[in-house]
């Protein structure tokens, strides 16, 4: 089960996660990311995993995807309050030296202000 909370926030989106996201709750996740990123230009998002407690490799594919697609419209992505399953994950794939994360989404905001 994963559950998906969006708000907007001082001129970033916020995108808090919960749960667990498998092979079959990655495209869920897929749609929630297309449709906010349809029509924004230099988005900022700011992915926060603290409630996130699993991810399969499609959820990494996920992720990366979409930082790829942020950084390409001029943007950003920071992920923050990565538990330490989730971190484990991206530590084994590299990700980690691909991804930027944060401790907390105070840190995250303050890296995104910068961006």
């Amino acid at each position: 089960m994963l559950e998906i909370t969006q708000t907007a926030e001082q001129g970033l989106l916020r995108i808090a996660l919960k749960g667990d996201i498998t092979s079959a709750s990655a495209p869920q996740l897929e749609q929630a990311l297309a449709a906010s990123f349809q029509g924004t230009s230099s988005p900022r998002w700011l992915l926060d995993l603290e409630a996130l407690s699993f991810t399969s490799s499609a959820g990494l594919r996920v992720f990366l995807s979409y930082a790829k697609k942020i950084k390409n419209a001029g943007g950003r992505l920071v992920l923050c309050g990565v538990q330490a399953s989730v971190l484990e994950v991206l530590e084994m794939s590299g990700f980690t030296q691909i991804l930027t994360l944060a401790p907390t989404a105070d840190d995250a905001r303050r890296l995104l202000a910068q961006a």
